[in-house]
């Protein structure tokens, strides 16, 4: 009878650590991909007006606006913003959320949110996160109001920029994958936090 009730326990143990597992994979992967289908989201919603492009007969001041804000947001956002800062940082902090020390249920059921830093990281990191996100709605709002061709031409600068990002997530999602991943950016945990790194 010991014996059964030994194995009756032993079996509920691992039971649980296969959950407890799943649940960090969960976090992990609904992290990444809950970032890249919400980027995704906003990519279809603009490109159609990039398409009624080709409805307009465009000038000279047109496609050169067309190719320099292409051009610059490639640069600036897909670059600078995604590439070297946003998507290093979602797929660090979703890393993060994979590792055993670091489980937390709340954590992996709001992935997105938190890779994003919404949630359970540092007041700068919030702040930043919540101002860069008004300040593309308030520009989302803005091209609402934006005649055509201006409209497609700044949305196919925003689209690039989005793009790349996407491209950016796969890339250092790929990295972890593979075992590749050396990235030493910031988590931007809060301070009662027990490490800031992977």
């Amino acid at each position: 009878m010991p014996v059964i009730s030994a194995r009756i326990v032993c079996l509920f143990i691992l039971s649980a650590n296969c959950k407890e597992y799943q649940l960090r994979l969960l976090g992990f992967y609904w992290g990444i991909t809950g970032v890249i289908a919400f980027l995704s989201f906003a990519v279809l919603r603009l490109s159609p007006r990039i398409w009624e492009l080709a409805d307009y007969s465009l000038d000279m001041l047109h496609w050169g606006v067309l190719v320099f804000f292409t051009a610059w947001m490639a640069w600036a956002e897909g670059y600078k913003g995604f590439h070297r800062a946003f998507s290093p940082r979602v797929v660090a902090r979703a890393s993060y959320l994979r590792s055993d020390q670091h489980s937390h249920p709340v954590l992996s059921v709001f992935a997105p949110v938190y890779c994003m830093g919404f949630i359970h990281s540092t007041r700068k990191r919030k702040i930043v996160s919540f101002t860069v996100t008004f300040a593309i709605f308030g520009l989302v709002m803005l091209l609402r109001i934006t005649p055509q061709p201006w409209r497609g031409i700044i949305d196919a600068g925003v689209v690039t920029g989005l793009g790349l990002g996407i491209l950016s997530l796969v890339f250092f999602w790929l990295q972890v994958e593979t075992g590749h991943w050396k990235h030493d950016i910031p988590l931007d945990l809060p301070e009662n936090s027990t490490s800031q790194g992977d």
